[in-house]
């Protein structure tokens, strides 16, 4: 069912605004009073990178009125992959200034506070504060977690999203939610205790249309909450798997009190940890007849490899692993991420296996 709409709709649209959203006010049920509330709202977005881009330009596009946009970073050749906000000529430039120059081409109406700063536990209730709602767009759980903080103590509705690789989770999170709705936090889907860290995109890629798929959603979500219309994702989580092509939602409900986490009632044994290993290590195991299996891809490895490796793309291997059946065996890739997926599959087929602690990212041969 939809929820009661965030904002009171402005008197009236500028005869422009009206003609440039004229297809967003002829939907049944947005409509010219819809359109109206998106032009009163105030969405935070936390960074402009690879999911907060395409939501940046949607909601401009959309004709929120007013739109903040909180990343410290500055623009990357490696970013343009999947930062649809930022152009080659943004390079070395602060990433928020590309949300200001998008509004002004595409939405004049729409204003665009770029804040230039890291957002942490300590400031971010400051800087969210007078946003109708917020989307966390952000890459490490240490500022989602600040930013959901955040917005459980000013009451208002978080937007939240994750890309990596080729999978992709949505919701809607909101402490105070109106009356006869249940709310639902960020700790409910993901416990601090249990996040551990998190793999970067640089380790294990991410899939640059998903992105553009997920930054859409977000958008999706604060159009419907600000202008009261559709159901939103608060209470389930949109599961998004690019490779299969398919998006399905489960439930999400408050973990409260003892019932929310029983124990098992017949634990299975913990698995042991696969061993990592240091460069040093890595060349014994290979002088004493260890397999070293590296799995970068082909454009990784062009530029160096470590001598005697065997070399399969991480890909072909898990499509077949039996390639390799004899070890022991060193995986190696670049920062270790995609080497420990591997060791993983050679320890369950039998095959003792370690890895390169960090990848080759962090040994620098004498």
């Amino acid at each position: 069912m939809p929820l009661p709409p965030l904002v009171d709709p402005v008197p009236a649209l500028s005869a422009g605004e009206s003609a440039r959203t004229a297809r967003h006010r002829a939907l049944a049920g947005l409509g010219d009073i819809g359109q109206r509330r998106l032009a009163a709202a105030h969405i935070a977005v936390i960074g402009a990178g690879g999911i907060g881009s395409p939501a940046i330009l949607a909601l401009v596009a959309a004709g929120v009125g007013s739109v903040t946009v909180i990343d410290d970073d500055i623009v990357e050749h490696t970013n343009l992959q999947r930062q649809v906000l930022h152009r080659l000529t943004d390079i070395g430039a602060a990433k928020v200034d590309s949300a200001v120059r998008v509004a002004e081409d595409l939405s004049p109406e729409t204003v665009v506070h770029p804040v230039r700063e890291r957002l942490t536990a300590g400031n971010a209730a400051t800087l969210l504060r007078g946003a109708h709602l917020v989307i966390d767009g952000s890459d490490t759980f240490e500022t989602r977690a600040a930013v959901a903080g955040a917005c459980e103590e000013l009451g208002i509705p978080l937007v939240w999203g994750v890309v990596q690789e080729f999978h992709a989770q949505v919701t809607v999170f909101w402490s105070a939610p109106p009356a006869g709705t249940a709310a639902v936090r960020l700790r409910d889907l993901h416990r601090p205790d249990e996040v551990g860290e998190l793999p970067t995109c640089s380790a294990v890629g991410v899939l640059g249309a998903l992105c553009l798929q997920v930054g859409g959603l977000l958008a999706a979500e604060a159009v419907k909450l600000v202008s009261g219309i559709g159901e939103p994702l608060l209470g389930r989580v949109a599961v998004i798997d690019a490779l299969a092509g398919t998006q399905r939602d489960v439930p999400l409900r408050a973990a409260t009190g003892a019932a929310a986490d029983p124990p098992p009632a017949d634990p299975a044994p913990a698995r042991e940890e696969i061993p990592q290993v240091t460069a040093a290590e890595m060349l014994a195991a290979q002088e004493a007849g260890a397999t070293l299996l590296d799995v970068r891809e082909p454009f990784e490895t062009d530029a160096g490899i470590v001598g005697g490796s065997v070399l399969i793309p991480l890909a072909d291997f898990l499509a077949d692993p039996g390639q390799i059946d004899e070890g022991p065996v060193v995986v190696i890739c670049a920062h270790g991420i995609r080497a420990l997926r591997a060791a993983e599959v050679l320890r369950d087929r039998g095959v003792a296996a370690s890895v390169l602690a960090g990848g080759l990212a962090a040994w620098t041969p004498a």
